[in-house]
């Protein structure tokens, strides 16, 4: 597996990027985080006259700014946007992209959020989608047409865990005159980095791994193109749905320790997707570490580790598959991933139930978990129990 954080961040490694970076300490008494700014707006030296260019919090607040600034860095872009949701954010980037009459190549296997806002919201406005497998870069580039002015890629992808070639893919899509927008909630910036394989726009849910303890919710968007930062700004100011101040300062906590906290969750998705492949009640395992996932061999090329979600099928149908979330106990049953706490859920009823009768709806005997930091031991004695037939 590759690393390539190293010459995104020139001298400094990746941990001392997440724990620095737009963490300057305060001016005025020196303490080392960055406070909450908990303001409306700013006394203003004469009219006009913006102290640091404060005016009022929708435009720009200090507290997100440190963390739009730290998203930059850990992404290797010039411009970081933070957002009150990962949708808030989705929203905000194809209004600035998108014209009626245009159209976008979406995944096959996409978060039912996702999904929901191209289906019921951005069609209204004229807008036409269309559906490809993006680990396929021949189905991509079979979906394009001359109105294409986006192709969207989550790779790993939720819940198949389906693994996308950024740079194959970003290729295709300059090739068409379309921008590729890579969601990349699953792997983090610490895991895997699309602005250097290609793409040009990084979509985030912070409500995951970035803020990492189930108690925020946010969302980002990373750009290198100024321009296109410049836009992205624009509407996120005018649309107003920004991230507050102490969500932002929640998820700069969390980002601190983004580093250990992936490296833990990875060794402990790797031993549970093992264990899985192992018992006889599952059908198949869904995790880009093994070996015999069909994208492997690029995640091993892109990613510096492959994550802490993994999804299994269950022998017995929907029903079984239920029954294993109901019986779980460590594995708190609940939508959402990336905390440190694990979870478990069934994505047919639960977060992707908004794709059923779609191209994208997901296997009913599928389960899906967002593997947390405890013990390995613990959640393997757990996922056993709640395999077993009583």
């Amino acid at each position: 597996m590759s690393d390539t954080h190293s010459s995104q961040h020139g001298p400094r490694g990746f941990e001392t990027t997440a724990i620095h970076a737009g963490n300057t300490a305060d001016p005025v008494t020196g303490a080392v985080v960055p406070p909450i700014y908990q303001v409306s707006t700013y006394k203003q030296d004469g009219v006009g006259g913006l102290r640091g260019g404060y005016e009022y919090s929708r435009s720009a607040n200090p507290t997100r700014t440190a963390l739009e600034e730290n998203l930059a860095a850990l992404e290797g872009g010039r411009r970081g946007l933070a957002f009150a949701s990962g949708l808030a954010a989705e929203d905000c980037l194809l209004r600035t992209l998108l014209s009626p009459g245009d159209h976008v190549v979406i995944p096959n296997d996409a978060y039912g959020g996702t999904f929901r806002l191209f289906d019921k919201v951005v069609s209204r406005w004229g807008v036409q989608w269309s559906v490809a497998d993006t680990s396929d870069v021949n189905s991509v580039r079979a979906a394009l047409t001359p109105r294409t002015k986006a192709v969207w890629v989550e790779t790993p992808s939720n819940p198949l865990l389906g693994i996308t070639d950024i740079a194959a893919v970003a290729q295709v899509a300059r090739e068409a005159g379309a921008r590729l927008v890579v969601d990349n909630t699953f792997a983090s910036p610490y895991l895997q980095q699309p602005l250097a394989l290609g793409a040009d726009v990084v979509v985030h849910s912070m409500t995951k791994y970035m803020g990492g303890h189930s108690d925020v919710v946010g969302g980002a968007l990373v750009v290198d193109d100024a321009a296109l930062g410049d836009e992205l700004a624009y509407h996120q100011n005018a649309m107003g749905a920004v991230a507050g101040p102490f969500d932002s300062w929640l998820v700069l906590r969390g980002i601190k320790t983004l580093p250990v906290r992936m490296d833990r969750h990875g060794e402990n998705a790797t031993r549970v997707a093992e264990m899985l492949t192992r018992h006889p009640r599952v059908t198949k395992v869904l995790y880009p570490g093994l070996p015999d996932h069909p994208g492997h061999e690029i995640a091993a090329k892109q990613m510096k580790a492959f994550g802490g979600m993994v999804s299994f099928r269950v022998e017995g149908g929907e029903d079984a598959a239920v029954e294993v979330c109901n019986r779980a106990k460590l594995f708190t049953l609940g939508e959402s991933l990336g905390g440190v706490e694990s979870l478990i859920e069934h994505p047919g009823r639960m977060t992707h139930a908004s794709v059923a009768g779609s191209a994208l709806e997901v296997p009913a005997d599928l389960v899906r978990l967002s593997v947390g930091i405890e013990s390995a031991d613990d959640l393997l004695a757990d996922l056993q129990q709640a395999l077993d037939k009583k």
